[in-house]
């Protein structure tokens, strides 16, 4: 059986007594569950603070990019080993606003995931399409475009050990969310897809969805055959939101 996750982004966001409200508020609701996995990832400089809050835990924390480099004179990059030196056992690759906003294009996503996967980290690896894509009825061939990047930087056999998120760039912080049948479909694919690659790796590989998940639409997500959890924005903001979710995630486990 397949691992389940749940993973808070935060994205621009927290304070210093905020995070520490949060996390302790999210640590009274959790127990370890086994196959279940639960994560934050956080901005930077709140790291240090993360660690020290959830060192010991069943919460684990982690980076919401990585570099592609490893150092030298890239100012206002963060490398895989700084993460990992801070604790942080992932990091978000290839998250829609960094795609958009950042300029971060396929090639260097797929740098990004290597870099990731060199000093250590589980790459979150995302992928998804706009509105005007899934429209336009190109979802897939957009799939496969950012997929096949990884696959044809670091082969299948990097991909084990990893979680893939399908996030459709139009459920992102919209309110709107795929219906669970959208994403099976989604997620069915990129299974597939690397299937073609590596059979076993595939059936193995954890899948999130990522867009909108929430506590009340959570376990008809998380349901779907091939949906193994989530990559939680705004709700994981919330204690008793990101809780509802992890709640839902051990039930379907």
């Amino acid at each position: 059986m397949r691992q389940k996750y749940v993973v808070g982004n935060w994205k621009l966001n927290g304070s210093l007594p905020g995070n520490e409200t949060l996390l302790r508020a999210i640590l009274a609701g959790v127990k370890p569950h086994p196959g279940c996995h639960l994560a934050v990832c956080v901005p930077a400089p709140y790291l240090a603070q993360v660690r020290g809050l959830l060192e010991g835990t069943p919460v684990a924390w982690g980076g919401q990019d990585v570099s592609r480099f490893e150092k030298g004179a890239y100012t206002g990059e963060v490398s895989g080993a700084m993460l990992r030196e801070l604790g942080a056992t992932c990091s978000i690759v290839g998250h829609s606003e960094r795609r958009a906003l950042f300029g971060d294009a396929d090639a260097i996503v797929a740098e990004k995931f290597a870099a990731a996967r060199k000093a250590g980290l589980v790459p979150i690896f995302c992928m998804g399409e706009t509105l005007d894509e899934r429209e336009r009825g190109v979802t897939e061939e957009v799939l496969a475009r950012q997929l096949d990047a990884v696959l044809e930087k670091s082969g299948a056999a990097a991909l084990d050990g990893t979680v893939l998120a399908y996030e459709p760039v139009w459920a992102i912080g919209t309110g709107r969310t795929a219906t669970s049948e959208q994403a099976q479909q989604a997620h069915a694919f990129l299974r597939a897809r690397v299937g073609k690659k590596d059979a076993a790796v595939a059936a193995r590989l954890p899948i999130l969805y990522g867009g909108s998940v929430k506590g009340s639409n959570a376990a008809e997500l998380f349901a779907m055959p091939d949906v193994d959890g989530g990559l939680i924005g705004g709700a994981s903001l919330v204690a008793e939101d990101f809780l509802a979710i992890w709640r839902a995630a051990v039930a379907a486990g």
